[in-house]
């Protein structure tokens, strides 16, 4: 689908495709996509959609910026169509009775993050670039090294040298230049756009690349398929809970259903609640201040993938939870740690990025912020895979017996 034009988050001025490639030339603001179809006569037919055979997010090419990649048969190809499950163990315990789990985990490089990442390659191929760049704690690298080998190109990461081990390993597996910062991941940010300055290189940043949300926002369309189609119309609003650490994933979403209401697929909004570390609360302390800048803060937080001082993508993730009546909710880290073998008993396993969003509906359900009858999603977007260490922090050690039954038999209970 044609780019219509561009519109910046701050000052709303708009922009031709050729006027600027990554931010509001005169603010800095990230920049919203606009597609033909939200003002052209011939629109796309949500039943093209319905009916592809294509399991993955190349199936919403109508409703996408970038033309087909191609490259079959590659992890680029098995991007997005994550499962979501109805947990009724989590159901019964909670006392939810309308209560889903979208999977992100299941993506090829094991996290939400490839869905920009592919979103950035297919426009690499688009404009001649050779060479990507972008600063990470792990995830949205690893996504980018992953998507980049599967199209050839080559993969430039910057990450904060406290990023967990089993990130870095798996950038480096995927054949990236991985240079470890010893500084902040916003440090790391920095560099890489200066990096990108400097020798021309193509930066996918979250946020600063504005078709890093036109990726994520393929997860709303997912939720739309295979949530809110099936929906009574009576229904209440879907409620959506969704980490938060730089804002680029739920103003992604928020995107994706705009497009969904723009095109008359939908008839109302989920209602979108953000989910941020007390340790890393930029947004959120905006939000309870009722302010319209963020104010940075010393992010400390365990959660690694939303561990973010200046949110990148902050003005349009508390844009995204005003224009849906949602809220943001903050959570310690003990009870992120908490989330990870909950939703493990229920056959999830989730980094702690990934937790908090469980660990947010679960605040809200104490404090009477959730309705156990509203129809519920948890966006969990991340494999526990990713940070190992802090798996085993959040479970009881293993005993050692010796191999026999006597042994057995003094720690367990049959």
């Amino acid at each position: 689908m044609r780019i219509s034009h561009y519109t910046c988050s701050v000052c709303g001025a708009e922009f031709s495709e050729t006027e600027t490639q990554y931010v509001c030339p005169r603010d800095g603001g990230n920049l919203t996509v606009h597609l033909d179809f939200e003002t052209a006569a011939v629109r796309p037919n949500p039943n093209d959609i319905l009916e592809s055979r294509e399991a993955s997010i190349w199936r919403y090419l109508p409703l996408l910026p970038v033309e087909d990649p191609g490259y079959h048969n590659t992890p680029l190809r098995q991007v997005g169509w994550t499962p979501v499950y109805r947990p009724q163990t989590l159901q019964q315990e909670l006392g939810l009775h309308r209560l889903w789990i979208k999977d992100e985990s299941r993506n090829p490089s094991a996290s939400l993050k490839d869905r920009a990442s592919a979103l950035v390659t297919a426009r690499m191929k688009m404009t001649n670039q050779e060479v990507v760049v972008a600063a990470s704690t792990g995830n949205a690298g690893a996504a980018t090294a992953c998507m980049a080998a599967s199209a050839g190109l080559r993969a430039i990461i910057f990450a904060p040298r406290t990023a967990p081990q089993a990130k870095v390993a798996q950038l480096l597996s995927y054949g990236a230049r991985v240079l470890l910062v010893d500084g902040s991941y916003d440090q790391a940010f920095d560099l890489s756009l200066a990096a990108s300055d400097t020798f021309g290189w193509y930066n996918r940043n979250t946020g600063h690349n504005p078709f890093t949300a036109e990726g994520k926002k393929t997860a709303a369309f997912e939720i739309w398929e295979q949530v809110l189609r099936h929906l009574p119309a009576e229904s209440e609003a879907l409620r959506v809970y969704i980490p938060v650490g730089d804002g680029n994933i739920i103003s992604g979403i928020h995107k994706g259903f705009q497009d969904l209401l723009a095109l008359g697929w939908i008839e109302r909004l989920p209602v979108l609640i953000g989910v941020q570390a007390e340790k890393s609360a930029a947004i959120a302390n905006a939000f309870f201040t009722k302010a319209d800048a963020i104010t940075p803060v010393q992010a400390t937080t365990l959660a690694d993938s939303i561990s973010v001082d200046l949110p990148r993508d902050g003005l349009r993730a508390l844009q995204a939870v005003r224009a849906t009546h949602g809220h943001y909710v903050t959570v310690p880290d003990e009870e992120i740690l908490m989330a990870i073998p909950e939703l493990g008993r229920a056959g999830i396993f989730a980094e702690p990025a990934a937790a908090a969003a469980f660990a947010g509906l679960r605040k809200d359900l104490r404090e009477g912020q959730l309705n156990p009858d509203s129809p519920t999603l948890v966006l969990c977007t991340g494999s526990g895979l990713k940070d190992a260490r802090a798996a085993i922090s959040a479970v009881p050690s293993a005993p050692i017996i010796e191999p026999t039954i006597q042994a057995l038999m003094k720690v367990i209970h049959v």
